[in-house]
Order: structure tokens, then sequence, then C-alpha cells
């Protein structure tokens, strides 16, 4: 039997995680994005610098943010998104008993205090990472997977071996934001980041 919770305020993990630093890798093309990676500690009898690793844990393991869970994540595209200025807001539809299968009393979970108004694309315009990589235009998603992807790629690149299959495939040793806008541009790549109704904000 699947029976709901009365309504509580949950209890959320947060701060800095052992031995480690949280830190931020900007944009060159797109100066005011901001990458998180963890630079992991390593013993100093290993005369190594910390490990740089993609750190997937938003928000709440850094000390200089502030975690409201009624407020919901921060909207980190939704400038990206309104910079473009190819999308517009409008008014969306209030929330039905169906959304929320019917759900009354103690069972009913509470709207969100702070609603955002959903966007649109304009008439006439293709709002996908698709379109704007075949129209030439390195969005900032396209430049945070690039910088993702190469995770120190560019101080080591005299370092790197290759080695493997590449099966024709052209990698480069330094992953840039246009080699990612081609690849999504010729549909062997994917950026899950388009302008949807919920947008992933």
């Amino acid at each position: 039997m699947n029976i709901a919770a009365k309504n509580i305020t949950p209890e959320i993990t947060k701060g800095p995680l052992p031995a480690s630093e949280k830190v931020y890798h900007p944009g060159e093309i797109h100066p005011h994005i901001r990458v998180p990676m963890r630079e992991i500690a390593v013993h100093p009898t290993a005369g190594e610098p910390p490990v740089t690793v993609y750190d997937s844990s938003g928000p709440y393991t850094d000390p200089a943010q502030a975690i409201d869970i009624e407020k919901g994540l921060p909207r980190l595209r939704a400038g990206w998104i309104a910079d473009r200025g190819d999308t517009e807001e409008y008014e969306g539809r209030i929330v039905k008993p169906v959304d929320n299968g019917f759900a009354t009393g103690d069972r009913l979970t509470p709207e969100f205090p702070d609603l955002h108004k959903p966007r649109r694309a304009k008439a006439g315009k293709a709002v996908t990472q698709l379109a704007y990589a075949r129209a030439g235009i390195i969005t900032p998603e396209m430049e945070f997977v690039a910088i993702r992807e190469n995770l120190g790629r560019k101080v080591l690149k005299e370092k790197l071996a290759r080695d493997g299959e590449s099966f024709g495939a052209a990698m480069p040793d330094f992953i840039t934001p246009d080699f990612v806008r081609e690849e999504v541009a010729r549909g062997r790549a994917i950026i899950p980041s388009n302008m949807g109704p919920e947008q992933g904000l």
C-alpha cells in the first residue's frame, strides 16, 4: 500500500566534503558560466597536485551557497536562455487535482511558494541545441560540456598517449567548444538541455 507521509519540512545533507574543495572553472567564450569541479587532496608524500574531477553534487556541497529547500535549486540556465532572445514567458495553467493524483489533506504535497513562469519559443524560432549548433552558434551549454569533458586535458595534452581504435572519429586531444558544437550539429553528440516547459532549471 502506498501511503504518503504527512507534510513535513525535509532535512537535507549539505556542507563541504572531506579532503576536497569545490572549485569552479569559468568559460572563455561565455565567461559567466561556472563549471563545478572538485579538487581532491592527495597525501603530501605523493608530491602531486590535487586530483580534479567533475562535481555533480550541486550547490549542497558549496559552503558559499545558502540552501532553501522551499525555493528549489538555483535556475542556472535561466539567464542563458533569456539572453538568446528567442523565447518568451507565458502564463502557465494552474495545478489541477489530477496532477497530484487527486490527493487531499495530509496526502497533498504543497506547491513551491516561488513559482516561475514557463517559457516557449517565439514564433518561427527553433530553440534546440541542435538548431543552434547547425546555425554555427556556440551556446553556454556547449562550452560547459567542453570544459567538463577536458578535466585538465589542455595542460596534459603533451603527455597523453593515444591508444585504442578511433574508428575514423577525429577525436582531438583538447575538446574545444566548437568541437562540441560540430559534433552536435552532425548528430553525433546530444546535449539534453533544450528549453522545454520544465526547462530543467
